[in-house]
């Protein structure tokens, strides 16, 4: 079983909207990618007569659609952060930007202030757009973004005054059934479901401990078939509902997966899930697990159990996925002599990627950079947790006013490589990590804090010698601690971290008295 898999689709709710799209929009507020391709390079916004960059920190595909939609494309396929488009000049107008999705420019989204920023241009954020062959200069599409009824149609479920459609949920083993009458209008409003006048009810098989779920799942999320994609959503104990799904609401989907990636592959779910949620995956870096063996080895298992469903073609795709710069040397060397089904298949392939993190981690990053340019995915890290890269405090007591500096369970040492890479592993980098949930406890530290808990998560010793060469995109993870559930991840700026209230989260917080923090660090070439 794997828990909470739907928590995107019960709490996430925004608004419909029909969206006009023009690629030429008025002046003020415009963007445009600077690159080789029309489709694709660094985002620029303009403003006040002048151009300037969007900092990468908050940029997500919600983000990432939102700009290719503005300039007529129909959608985003990857977000690139880190000035993997070349770094930009001029202000950097916008930082932790947040959009929803539907809005019809960029500086629609919230963000922190026109120029009011703390990033460099090493930051600019970038995108690849999807190319259509009806491209427009004028396009318009109805966009349904609402992942569960309104306000007033919600109490119209819950009345049930004059539903004429009985949906029945029956327990895949036949021993119980459930009953909702709703109303046959609203759900004509979605023609997927096929509902017609003669159509009078509708069956739908979960498992009975589902059953204590299904009557707010119907509420509020059963209805949100205007959709993009079609993706297999496992939930309970594996019984699958296909479900078409908007582009935010893949977004948060893939996301939540992808934080909680390492038990999602230990789950019976890991088989099921489709070719295409596979690809999405594996395509994303805030995979969230040991390291990247361990993802490859889950891809292999996959598809051993997937057999001819997967042609040769799609498992070479998946393959090229994996990220094989980033996976430790000693690892590299054992899996040239695997027998493993993707090294026999594709035997080139799986080759090249060994010699590829052979290379990447024998000679310096100056020397590789320009081929790197073509494939900057490749070496940019996940969000890898294993224990040389991570550290976890899970003291949430509040000791004040018995307070004693540096005599708590809430600040943890810990050092690190400098870079994952084989030239760097024995040169190491000192961290403190520390959780603050008073103003007392920040005085004592000699820092300022107006909410709790603040993480902070500091490098010390020989850190700046590398600034020339390596970055550091640190992470925190919040996870329950009993049942180990990724719910938020969040970086740090100027190294401290603001965990946000429950409302402002991207999930709600399941366990806000019992959850612990996880410290990684990223290290990545500049």
């Amino acid at each position: 079983i794997i828990m909470y898999l739907l928590w995107p689709l019960l709490f996430l709710h925004v608004s419909a909207q029909h969206l006009t799209l023009l690629k030429q929009p008025k002046q003020e507020g415009r963007v445009r990618l600077v690159g080789d391709l029309p489709s694709s390079g660094r985002v620029e916004v303009y403003h006040d007569g002048q151009w300037g960059t969007v900092c990468d920190d908050g940029w997500e595909l919600a983000e990432a659609q939102v700009v290719c939609r503005q300039l007529g494309f129909p959608g985003a396929i990857s977000v690139k952060p880190g000035g993997q488009y070349g770094e930009g000049s001029g202000p950097i107008w916008l930082d932790d930007t947040n959009c929803k999705g539907s809005e019809s420019s960029l500086s629609e989204c919230s963000f922190k202030g026109w120029g009011v920023t703390d990033c460099s241009h090493k930051e600019d954020a970038g995108v690849d757009c999807e190319t259509g062959k009806n491209i427009t200069s004028n396009r318009q599409f109805s966009v349904d973004n609402s992942l569960g009824l309104s306000d007033d149609l919600g109490l119209l479920f819950d009345s049930g005054d004059g539903c004429d459609f009985r949906i029945n949920v029956q327990d895949v083993s036949e021993e119980s059934e459930l009953t909702f009458c709703v109303h046959s209008m609203i759900l004509k409003f979605y023609p997927e479901l096929n509902i017609t006048n003669d159509s009078r009810n509708l069956a739908v098989n979960v498992s009975q401990t589902c059953h204590p779920h299904v009557s707010a799942f119907l509420r509020s999320e059963l209805i949100i078939l205007l959709v993009l994609d079609t993706y297999s959503i496992c939930f309970c104990s594996g019984i699958c509902t296909h479900v078409r799904l908007s582009l935010v609401l893949q977004e948060n989907v893939l996301q939540y997966l992808s934080w909680n990636c390492e038990y999602l592959i230990s789950s019976p779910v890991w088989s099921t899930i489709s070719f295409h949620m596979m690809d999405a995956l594996l395509q994303r870096s805030d995979l969230i697990l040991r390291n990247e063996a361990l993802l490859l080895e889950a891809l292999e298992r996959w598809i051993q159990d997937k057999g001819d469903e997967i042609s040769s073609d799609q498992q070479a795709s998946l393959l090229n996925h994996i990220r094989f710069l980033l996976i430790p040397v000693d690892k590299l060397y054992e899996m040239q002599f695997s027998s493993s089904v993707l090294h026999q298949n594709h035997e080139k392939l799986y080759l090249t990627g060994l010699l590829r993190g052979f290379q990447f981690n024998a000679l310096p990053f100056s020397k590789i950079r320009n081929q790197m340019d073509n494939m900057s995915s490749e070496y940019l890290p996940r969000i890898y947790t294993g224990d040389e890269w991570s550290v976890i405090i899970n003291d949430t007591t509040v000791n004040y006013p018995y307070y004693h500096y540096g005599q708590n369970n809430r600040i943890q040492t810990f050092s690190t490589p400098a870079h994952p890479s084989a030239l760097y592993r024995e040169q190491k980098v000192q961290w403190q990590a520390q959780v603050f949930l008073s103003a007392q406890e920040c005085s004592n530290n000699r820092i300022s804090c107006y909410s709790f808990p603040v993480a902070r998560f500091v490098g010390y010793g020989n850190q700046e010698r590398y600034t020339s060469t390596i970055r550091y995109s640190n992470r925190l993870i919040l996870s329950c601690k009993y049942e180990n559930n990724v719910f938020h991840v969040q970086d740090f700026k100027n190294s401290m971290a603001v965990v946000p209230n429950n409302s402002s989260m991207d999930l709600p917080n399941p366990c806000p008295d019992d959850y612990s923090f996880r410290f990684v660090v990223r290290p990545e070439y500049i």
